[in-house]
């Protein structure tokens, strides 16, 4: 593969030859006579390479590559030198120089050094890229160094440039809309709107208008137009979250408007073009909802075309700690507070939990240490008791026919988990006096989840 080789050299007859030499190997040659030359060629054109005479007529070839190296130009360096010295060429290594040649030199040995010269670059470019991915900690919104991270950032990386529908899933809690916007930021289109839908927390009569908009009078209540999600984000990227709520009936205007790229209306009669990066999520398994007949195979393979999967929390070894750290100091700046750190048994404790509600629960949990305690450590004491305790062990399932019972004397009564859960939402939202975002945060669900199970209950009532 040809590459850019910059010659430095001041005597002609070894310039010519070594033109002739670099031209035969099918490399794409410029030529400077003096150090100064060379150090304004080599920034503006960027060589591959560069054969630096030690003998220069301005200063010498050793001082080049110390101006080289001061300019960040990113070259391999091999000297050329009519004296063969040991002490100079130790000292040109020093300087970075990662070979020598003696004058005269036939072609042969040229093509040699400089093919490994340029082998060992390429090697090193390599070794740094990977290093560097590896070992980020962070990327975009997201923190964390662990393996499973890494992959979700370079599947992140790579799909930014394209126009592919990214189809994100993991559980609740996991990040899925950080990743549509990181997505979005490093896109072609950071620089147009990002707009966000939670799919599960409309009204599903109100869905159609939100994502497409209506005119005025299209429906009582629709007292002006409005452009609706999709032509808001013309340009830029349309996230729909929780796209496994999605009414049927709503799913067949989505395909409709992913086969067309274009959107009418409610009330409207003429279609407009828009055009939108589409961006999916949800915590369901949605093959199966397929399967079950609750999501078109049509949409699906429509909308499944780069697939993301989150890891949960608790299958990410030391980030959970990496996280918790960032989330201390922010959340102490924003209250005031002088916490720095954790103490060791403190980190233990975190590091052992699972995180059923992934970074969303550890959000909450620290934000109520933060707010109810002080001082510049984060101790045991300060953390809720849940995580003191562990996780709560999951009981058996009940036959859902079956009748609460109680094993033995003393334990609590055993009955259907829809029963419990119906139970514990309905005395979060008593708590919270109908507040379904404050119930959702204590019971640690999406809000989405809570308006679904009451439009069920009505239904069932």
């Amino acid at each position: 593969m040809p590459a850019r080789v910059l010659l430095v050299e001041d005597t002609p007859t070894q310039a010519e030859m070594a033109k002739i030499m670099l031209r035969d190997f099918g490399h794409d040659m410029q030529h400077a006579e003096t150090g100064a030359q060379a150090l304004a060629m080599a920034q503006e054109w960027q060589p591959d390479a560069i054969l630096v005479d030690l003998m220069l007529p301005d200063f010498s070839g050793i001082e080049l590559m110390r101006r080289l190296k001061a300019a960040k130009v990113d070259a391999t360096c091999i000297v050329l030198t009519a004296h063969g010295s040991v002490n100079t060429a130790v000292e040109a290594m020093r300087e970075g120089a990662t070979d020598f040649l003696l004058k005269p030199y036939a072609a042969a040995r040229l093509r040699v050094t400089l093919d490994n010269a340029l082998e060992k670059r390429a090697l090193r470019k390599e070794l740094d890229t990977a290093r560097t991915e590896l070992g980020r900690e962070s990327f975009g919104g997201f923190i964390g160094a662990s393996p499973a991270m890494q992959a979700v950032y370079r599947t992140l990386e790579s799909v930014a440039a394209s126009k592919a529908t990214v189809f994100i899933t993991g559980e609740s809690g996991t990040g899925k809309e950080v990743a549509a916007e990181t997505l979005h930021k490093a896109s072609p289109r950071k620089n147009k709107p990002f707009v966000a839908l939670n799919c599960g927390a409309i009204p599903r009569d109100l869905l159609e208008s939100e994502i497409f908009g209506h005119v005025k009078g299209a429906f009582t209540g629709a007292t002006e137009n409005r452009l609706g999600a999709a032509k808001s984000a013309d340009g830029g990227t349309l996230f729909l979250d929780e796209i496994g709520e999605m009414p049927m009936e709503m799913q067949v205007k989505l395909l409709r408007f992913v086969q067309s790229g274009t959107v009418t209306p409610v009330g409207g009669t003429r279609a407009e073009a828009v055009d939108v990066r589409l961006v999916c999520a949800t915590n369901r398994d949605i093959l199966a909802e397929v399967q079950a007949g609750r999501f078109r195979e049509d949409l699906y393979y429509r909308l499944y075309v780069v697939p993301v999967a989150l890891p949960p929390l608790r299958m990410r070894g030391e980030d959970v700690l990496l996280i918790a750290r960032h989330l201390l100091r922010n959340f102490a700046r924003e209250e005031g507070k002088h916490f720095q750190r954790f103490d060791e048994e403190a980190e233990a404790a975190i590091r052992a939990y699972p995180w059923p509600g992934n970074v969303r629960q550890l959000q909450n949990v620290l934000r109520n240490a933060v707010v109810l305690h002080d001082g510049e450590v984060v101790t045991r004491a300060m953390l809720p008791g849940l995580l003191l305790h562990g996780a709560p062990a999951m009981a058996p399932a009940a036959t859902p026919a079956a009748a609460p019972v109680s094993a033995t004397p003393g334990t609590m009564p055993i009955e259907p988990l829809a029963v419990s859960e119906k139970k514990l939402i309905l005395a979060a939202l008593e708590h919270t006096g109908q507040d379904v975002p404050r119930a959702a945060a204590l019971l640690e669900v999406n809000p989405s989840t809570i308006y679904r199970k009451l439009t069920a209950w009505k239904k069932e009532a």
